[in-house]
């Protein structure tokens, strides 16, 4: 059973596969581990902004081609649906040529998780495209290697993630919420926010009771969560981006329940309770050429 986020549509050697964005509800970056990396811990939940990827099994020749709308995208063997294509056919013992389209929707180095569901999205279809009858924790485990945030879209639309981002729990939140997403037009490196975290904080604060407990309630309301939102990047990053204080500052006036950056940036995100309200905060920012603004639904459990 494919993920219902990730929905393909099957035909005899190609299908097609949608891979939305995420936004992180709740990040707290936790102590430094042995390897170098930081445990964390989030809540995650995907929203509806998808990119669009094609996998075509191809008899011409045995090699990956990859193709992207967006031509600052490498489609090299660095390209992450390239790697993740490349590790389903290691991993299954397969050599075989693909031929794989991508259409970029969601903004890259803009904390969405783009790349990493785009990675996500390729396992999974080429998972049903070759009946390999991999599980959901299978792939995820393939996915891990490729990156910390591509395991979490193998189990959306929510769920609490920890560790490097192996561990993923998911969770069901009630109803749905329409969510305006700002992206500023730049990116934010990760690495360089992690830079800014580690010099600008004196201490890590331990989990919240208030945030642990989250992952201990079968159904949570959005309410609930969103009295909790919070992300440990947004201090360092805005200091170094008013820019991103004022995007949230004005979802906060336009009448969002809760604003935050999503990841380690570049995008803010605020939440509303339905479509009309997020439709009036999306055109507030018109003004603004510069910015990305999108405004959808979240995936309903319920």
């Amino acid at each position: 059973m494919t993920n219902p986020s990730l929905r393909s549509t099957v035909l005899s050697t190609s299908l097609t596969v949608f891979a939305p964005a995420k936004i992180n509800l709740v990040l707290r970056i936790l102590d430094r581990r042995p390897d170098g990396y930081h445990n964390l811990w989030s809540l995650m939940q995907s929203v509806q902004l998808k990119d669009e990827l094609s996998i075509s099994l191809s008899d011409k020749h045995s090699s990956i081609t990859l193709q992207c709308d967006d031509f600052s995208l490498k489609t090299d063997p660095s390209n992450l649906v390239y790697r993740a294509a490349a590790a389903v056919l290691e991993h299954s013992g397969r050599v075989i040529g693909l031929d794989l389209v991508l259409a970029k929707r969601i903004p890259m180095g803009a904390g969405l998780g783009g790349g990493s569901s785009d990675a996500a999205a390729t396992i999974i279809g080429l998972n049903q495209l070759l009946n390999l009858g991999w599980s959901m924790k299978k792939m995820a485990h393939v996915g891990q290697a490729l990156g910390s945030d591509v395991p979490f879209f193998f189990f959306a639309p929510s769920a609490i993630v920890e560790g490097r981002g192996e561990k993923v729990d998911p969770v069901q939140i009630k109803g749905s919420r329409w969510v305006v997403l700002v992206n500023p037009g730049f990116p934010v490196e990760t690495k360089w926010a992690y830079q800014q975290l580690s010099i600008s904080r004196t201490e890590v604060r331990p989990l919240s009771e208030a945030h642990a407990a989250l992952g201990k309630t079968s159904a949570l309301s959005w309410e609930s969560v969103l009295h909790v939102a919070e992300n440990d990047f947004e201090t360092a990053v805005f200091k170094a981006h008013p820019a991103l204080y004022r995007i949230k500052q004005k979802l906060l006036a336009e009448g969002a329940e809760a604003a935050l950056l999503s990841g380690s940036g570049a995008t803010v995100f605020g939440v509303f309770r339905d479509e009309t309200a997020a439709r009036q905060a999306q055109a507030s920012f018109q003004t603004e050429p510069h910015l990305k603004v999108y405004a959808v639904s979240t995936p309903s459990d319920f």
